[in-house]
């Protein structure tokens, strides 16, 4: 036939709409390639074995380089935890020792001795009588706050820390109250998880 359209029935056309059809119909085209076609290169065995060797290697670097950064992070948050623990310690320590009222003193000492050791928990502890008397005698209240709190050195068990701690202080000498500055060394160690205040100096 010329001039008109081609019949469907063979020929170039039906070969290549067959895979149109196919689709349309929800088939498609599932012929295998059992090689290699034009333009492609099989890999060789022994670079497929190369690059998973690499993978592999890449692989643990990767590993290592993220547990490493991972202990580095965890080394850096407990230290600075530890720095943070230790002075909540001496703070507390330097407000107990320079907040006093005479009127509750047994409570007040007892609050020194609970965060004192060593050598300064038995002195302070062999002056309560003694204290007991002389802030009774003169009346004495000392509201201690704390201003500043530095980490001088640190060690596995001890430390030291400057502090520097305002007082008003109130006695029969000084009714209206007066104004104190201290600043105190105090050296701390650490005991059963907690650090302890095993000497305490007036350094101005």
């Amino acid at each position: 036939m010329s001039g008109g359209l081609r019949p469907l029935t063979g020929g170039p056309l039906p070969r290549a709409v067959r895979p149109l059809r196919r689709l349309i119909a929800g088939r498609a085209d599932t012929r295998r390639r059992t090689a290699p076609g034009a333009g492609e290169r099989a890999v060789p065995a022994g670079r497929r074995r190369a690059l998973s060797a690499g993978l592999a290697t890449a692989t643990v670097l990767t590993t290592a380089s993220a547990l490493w950064l991972g202990f580095q992070v965890h080394e850096q948050r407990a230290a600075e935890q530890r720095r943070q623990d230790i002075l909540a310690a001496a703070r507390q320590s330097a407000l107990n020792f320079t907040s006093l009222d005479y009127r509750r003193y047994d409570r007040d000492s007892g609050n020194v001795l609970k965060g004192a050791t060593g050598d300064f928990k038995k002195q302070f502890a062999a002056q309560t009588k003694e204290l007991t008397e002389l802030v009774a005698r003169n009346k004495s209240v000392s509201e201690g706050q704390v201003l500043e709190a530095g980490l001088v050195r640190s060690g596995a068990r001890t430390a030291r820390v400057l502090v520097v701690a305002d007082s008003k202080v109130i006695n029969t000498a000084v009714p209206k109250g007066e104004a104190r500055t201290y600043r105190l060394q105090l050296d701390l160690v650490l005991e059963g998880g907690r650090w302890l205040t095993s000497d305490v100096e007036f350094v101005g």
